[in-house]
């Protein structure tokens, strides 16, 4: 990434981040469901390879991690009897297990945290048949009682120090169903600002909207062909963008305001966050 790699208040694309905030649950009460929280994500968090058209992320796991991120969006394909990540077609040097097991280590180190994944199979033009019993293995097997595979969503005591699964599989319940979510997601964007009014309706909504519910507002995007990158916005367009975003968080450090072109926020509230993005 070279001279492109620098940081401001609205973009952050260096190799480790300004944010360091590894036990910011820790202090929240433990009878706070996880739909009452502002949570920080990442779109395609194992998304590091590929190139400018693929990659889209600067950072690795444990920096993510590290930084305060407590939602990861994880692609995975069956490939001959593993799961392997992947964005598209592209192999991204990394296993399902590999990323529970990072994962489970961080929240050794980090007991009151709880880490949100996101489970889904990436672009199955026929789905495998049997990903779900190897999904359902993998659990198992790596999360080591530590892993929420339940359907309800859980408070923040029932969550600390375990993965809670979103998953969005047909016939197998393996944690909270991907469609029960309130989901915004619109990522080929044709323009700037469209997106970013949908993004703050479905923020404004997840502020006022029933409690009970995992909000998940995608501020990734497509851009298309003359649209300018995130980094290459004026700086008070992106001190703008954010604004809206300071004024309804709830309980999550500001520090998680400095975000790239491609968040992702579950719950209550909270901006959609990718740093580093190279399309």
């Amino acid at each position: 990434m070279g001279a492109r790699c620098r940081r401001s208040m609205a973009f952050d694309c260096t190799p480790q981040p300004a944010a360091w905030c590894p036990d910011w649950m820790a202090g929240l009460p433990d009878a706070l469901p996880l739909s009452h929280l502002s949570i920080p994500g990442t779109h395609d968090s194992l998304s590091l390879f590929g190139g400018r058209r693929l990659r889209c992320q600067s950072w690795g796991l444990e920096s993510q991690l590290a930084a305060g991120v407590r939602f990861l969006d994880v692609r995975c394909k069956l490939v001959r009897g593993e799961l392997h990540i992947y964005h598209l077609c592209t192999f991204q040097r990394a296993s399902l297990r590999g990323v529970l097991r990072r994962t489970l280590r961080f929240l050794r180190a980090h007991p009151g945290e709880a880490v949100l994944m996101r489970i889904k199979e990436e672009l199955p033009i026929f789905p495998q048949p049997g990903f779900a019993a190897r999904l359902h293995r993998c659990l198992l097997e790596e999360g080591g009682g530590r892993v929420w595979c339940r359907e309800e969503v859980p408070t923040l005591g029932q969550a600390r120090g375990k993965i809670v699964v979103l998953e969005a599989l047909a016939r197998e319940v393996l944690g909270i169903p991907y469609e029960q979510l309130s989901i915004s997601d619109a990522w080929n964007v044709l323009s700037l600002e469209r997106k970013w009014a949908r993004a703050r309706r479905h923020l404004e909504k997840a502020a006022g909207g029933d409690p009970t519910t995992i909000h998940l507002t995608f501020c990734s995007e497509k851009l298309s062909p003359g649209l300018p990158k995130c980094e290459e916005w004026p700086q008070e367009q992106s001190h703008g963008k954010h604004s809206w975003a300071q004024c309804l968080l709830e309980g999550m450090p500001q520090d998680f305001l400095a975000g790239g072109e491609d968040i992702v926020c579950s719950t209550r509230a909270g901006p959609d966050w990718k740093h580093g993005s190279q399309w």
